[in-house]
């Protein structure tokens, strides 16, 4: 990326906080100043919101970057923080989880019934010979076994694996035999769609070819038939017999809680490793801060799956170490019907909302409407999470979800980061539709060029070490070295994959992977400032833009926008649009009205395929599509408007 970003988007809205919230805040304006004064005295503080069986010697050892360690000598048990300490306060009969079936089946779980699973959970666990320091693998639905599993792992010291319960047999073999696990916990399957989707088989095929595979629970969730073999164990028999008993060892701070796997740029996916002590502390201090969450009186909702990272931060270690009472869905937001989400919002009486800004885009397309069905005035708070999102879309959520009365706290943060960066403070912020305004108190991050040379418009790095950190990549310390920090060796930044610009008021804009960064006749140009662009026009309801090669400007703008219902524009007029709202070198070469577009499970959009559409390329791997088929319709309405 030569120089800088081009800064094209302006915007000048600003929303403050509601009076009462403010004065009610969990974290006000005074926090950034006391992190300034002293950031690792501030994270102490934070860490000692938590139990420690043994307090640490030393905050912070950065002696041998870019290995981190925090809270060292210290000593703690990441499930008696989550559970444990609750019921021994008397809060045991505080719901936990509210928990909706696909179907409509429910479960209500207290702390204390989240515990005694647990507990059996971890005795059986124990019992099937996993030993701290062992790995497991969890391929689940979302059910609340889920987090009963990753909690069980954690309260025994076994490092936790999970994988996203949509994933191929090679996708889920990679990660197994990667990690060496030696045990599979999985369900017969889940309900997706308003049909059983099954899982155990894909694990079958996977396990045939992971040696290190001694044994594999399977919880019964939809009944159905199942091949079986002498490694595969009945959740309901281990742990259903286990014992209620189980005392939570102290780990210490460093001790490895989980992998996770994200994709690379290679074929082999990256197994980032998150310990004890540092992921606890800052996942615990974001939700209570961002969310400013009232543990007595809110209802939260985080809808990712725990799959991904936000649903391990802020589904399972955030909310539940705050005492958290949420909210967890099995399903899809379209089953039975569009309103679901809105239907659950009104029956559990939702306060607080953290959703992707794809699936808001996608409410958005199917009508206005549909929300307005539904009692939606519970909600105080909203957030956003998983890619950068449009102030259209950030309006919309606000107007037709938060009643035009709820802040919204859009969040910047990663897999490797463990937790949240950068985002508002709901009682502070005086919030842009779009931005994701400045790093939290504790956090250090700057906008720079090539050079490391700090600027408005470049690379997202971060400058010093932060508590939930990844320690490194799982088995490869020279991937993990060379992936994140050998950009800015010199400056010693961590390097995110993310561009950004700072505006004038000095709010933090993410503007996309830098690799989708389009170089258009000597111009960098964010995919995402393109995209905001569209859906700002009243037609639109989604947009994704690639740089295809160009013979004339090097790169070329194309779009494939997804039409509100019943709308009609020509693609003259979308041209016109966003060469009026950022500029004429801005103009998409073509725009492609599509119906859908090529998304992950997870809702994240594969411009990577759409870039091979638009220069008639061989589309590659489409395994992880959440619909295959979408990309044939793609390409044939690409081949008709090219013979129009």
């Amino acid at each position: 990326m030569s120089e800088t970003l081009e800064n094209l988007l302006q915007e000048t809205r600003q929303f403050p906080p509601p009076a009462e919230l403010a004065e009610n805040a969990n974290v006000k304006a005074d926090a950034y100043k006391e992190a300034e004064v002293d950031r690792l005295a501030f994270w102490e503080k934070q860490a000692r919101r938590l139990h420690w069986f043994k307090e640490w010697d030393q905050t912070l050892d950065w002696s041998n970057p870019p290995f981190a360690k925090w809270f060292v000598g210290g000593q703690l048990n990441i499930s008696y923080n989550c559970l444990d300490r609750h019921v021994l306060a008397g809060q045991g009969d505080r719901v936990a989880i509210h928990w909706e079936g696909e179907p409509g089946d429910t479960r209500t779980l207290t702390y204390n019934d989240l515990l005694i699973e647990t507990k059996k959970a971890a005795n059986a666990l124990t019992s099937l010979g996993v030993q701290a320091g062992d790995r497991v693998a969890i391929y689940m639905p979302m059910i609340p076994e889920a987090a009963v599993a990753m909690l069980a792992c954690a309260r025994i010291g076994a490092t936790h694996s999970v994988v996203f319960g949509g994933f191929s047999v090679d996708a889920l073999k990679g990660r197994i035999q990667d990690a060496s696990a030696k045990v599979v916990i999985t369900a017969d399957g889940g309900y997706r769609r308003g049909a059983p989707s099954a899982l155990k088989p894909t694990v079958d095929e996977s396990v045939a070819e992971c040696p290190t595979i001694e044994k594999v629970l399977v919880v019964r969730r939809t009944g159905q038939d199942v091949a079986w073999t002498d490694k595969d164990v009945w959740w309901h028999d281990a742990v259903g017999n286990a014992s209620e008993e189980h005392e939570a060892p102290a780990f210490d701070a460093e001790h490895p809680l989980f992998i996770l796997y994200t994709s690379g740029t290679t074929a082999k996916p990256k197994g980032i490793l998150h310990t004890t002590g540092g992921y606890l502390t800052q996942a615990s201090f974001t939700h209570h801060a961002v969310f400013d969450l009232k543990p007595e009186s809110d209802i939260y909702w985080c809808t990712a799956d725990i799959g991904w990272v936000t649903g391990h931060s802020y589904i399972v270690y955030g909310p539940l170490s705050n005492g958290a009472t949420q909210v967890m869905y099995e399903g899809t937001p379209d089953t039975p019907h569009k309103g679901r989400f809105w239907e659950l919002i009104e029956k559990y009486r939702v306060t607080i909302l953290y959703t992707a800004p794809t699936a808001i885009r996608t409410f958005a397309k199917w009508g206005d409407d549909i929300p307005a069905q539904f009692d939606l005035s519970s909600l105080r708070l909203l957030g956003s999470v998983g890619e950068p999102i449009n102030p259209e879309a950030w309006m919309w959520y606000r107007e037709h979800i938060g009643g035009n009365r709820c802040p919204i706290v859009d969040t910047w943060w990663q897999t490797e980061t463990g937790a949240i960066m950068i985002s508002p403070l709901p009682g502070v912020t005086n919030c842009k539709p779009g931005s994701a305004m400045g790093p939290l108190p504790g956090i250090s991050a700057t906008i720079v060029n090539d050079e490391g040379q700090p600027t408005d418009g470049g690379y997202l790095t971060l400058t010093e070490p932060w508590p939930s950190m990844l320690r490194t990549i799982w088995g490869d310390n020279d991937r993990f070295i060379e992936t994140y920090w050998a950009r800015f060796r010199e400056q010693g930044y961590y390097f995110a994959g993310d561009g950004a610009k700072r505006d004038s008021d000095g709010a933090i804009w993410l503007l996309g992977r830098v690799d989708d960064v389009m170089l258009v006749s000597g111009h960098n140009i964010s995919t995402t400032e393109v995209e905001s662009a569209l859906v700002a026009h009243p037609a639109v309801a989604e947009a994704a833009v690639v740089g295809a090669t160009d013979a004339t400007t090097g790169q070329a703008i194309c779009a494939f926008v997804i039409l509100r219902g019943g709308a009609s524009v020509s693609e003259a007029e979308l041209r016109d649009h966003v060469g009026k709202t950022l500029g004429p070198i801005c103009k998409p070469r073509q725009v492609q009205l599509v119906a859908e577009l090529p998304k992950t499970r997870s809702g994240k959009i594969m411009r990577r395929l759409l870039r091979n559409i638009a220069e008639k390329k061989e589309l590659g791997d489409t395994t992880t599509l959440q619909d295959a088929n979408v990309m044939q319709l793609i390409k044939e309405g690409m081949q008709t408007s090219t013979e129009d």
